[in-house]
């Protein structure tokens, strides 16, 4: 029996994996800030899912949830760190700075938050999976979404580095990279989304992805080609291309 826990689980991406794994016999736990959802969830699967209603940038709750967990079923087979925000920002604006700070807690700390806890008694159980969910948006800097993109430049390096400081102990470090997924957080996105893609066919490739347990990889793939041309644009013709592109509304960070 798989054990996964998953870190906002809620709705979205993190909710498609549940459901995913739910249906496919696995041992759950989930994390996120609306317990009313989890608990839907756990309804529907009854005696397979544990909810721990929690923010995840609160390292001691998650920390307590890890323990209860691993006390109940043992060390997790995969570790899906999930949860994020977004809202478009311009750091001009004072008032927008807390919006930056709330971005970069949930999308980056958050990561090594979910993953702590539970490193040792995976490493004691000789292996299993760390896997971040990322973003392309963390390929090149877009106006008007610094900080979700930092937030998610940071997240690909720090998983980088762990997968390299993990590499001898059985444990995989796993990027997932999604393009457009159809979410809330996406809904009141302004402007073209190629190959957009819905929740539950990201999470049925993110779980193709996990199970093959690559080092990294980009969903829906087309989006993975779009990402090296990006990377590859000069930036006199990047910085043209793409300053007066329509932004994301700023207001408060969307799940």
């Amino acid at each position: 029996m798989l054990k996964v826990f998953i870190s906002g689980a809620s709705s979205g991406i993190g909710g498609a994996l549940a459901e995913y794994y739910a249906a496919n016999g696995a041992r759950l736990g989930l994390c996120a800030r609306r317990a009313e959802l989890l608990h839907g969830l756990a309804a529907r699967w009854p005696g397979q899912i544990d909810c721990y209603p929690l923010d995840v940038t609160d390292a001691v709750a998650l920390r307590t949830a890890a323990e209860d967990f691993i006390a109940r079923l043992g060390a997790p087979d995969v570790v899906i760190a999930n949860a994020g925000v977004s809202a478009g920002t311009l750091t001009e604006c004072a008032e927008d700075l807390e919006v930056i700070r709330r971005i970069m807690e949930v999308n980056c700390f958050g990561l090594a938050a979910c993953f702590s806890p539970f490193i040792g008694a995976m490493r004691r159980a000789g292996g299993g999976r760390l896997v971040g969910i990322a973003s392309l948006a963390g390929i090149r800097g877009l106006p008007g979404a610094a900080a979700y993109c930092a937030s998610k430049a940071a997240a690909i390096c720090y998983l980088e580095s762990l997968r390299v400081e993990l590499r001898d102990s059985g444990i995989r470090v796993i990027t997932i990279c999604p393009g457009y997924v159809r979410t809330p957080m996406t809904a009141d996105n302004p402007f073209p989304m190629p190959f957009l893609i819905t929740a539950e066919a990201a999470a049925r490739a993110c779980a193709r992805a996990i199970a093959r347990g690559g080092s990294y990889r980009v969903v829906p793939w087309p989006m993975a080609i779009v990402s090296k041309l990006l990377r590859l644009l000069p930036n006199p013709l990047y910085d043209r291309l793409f300053a007066h592109v329509p932004r994301k509304p700023r207001g408060m960070p969307q799940r």
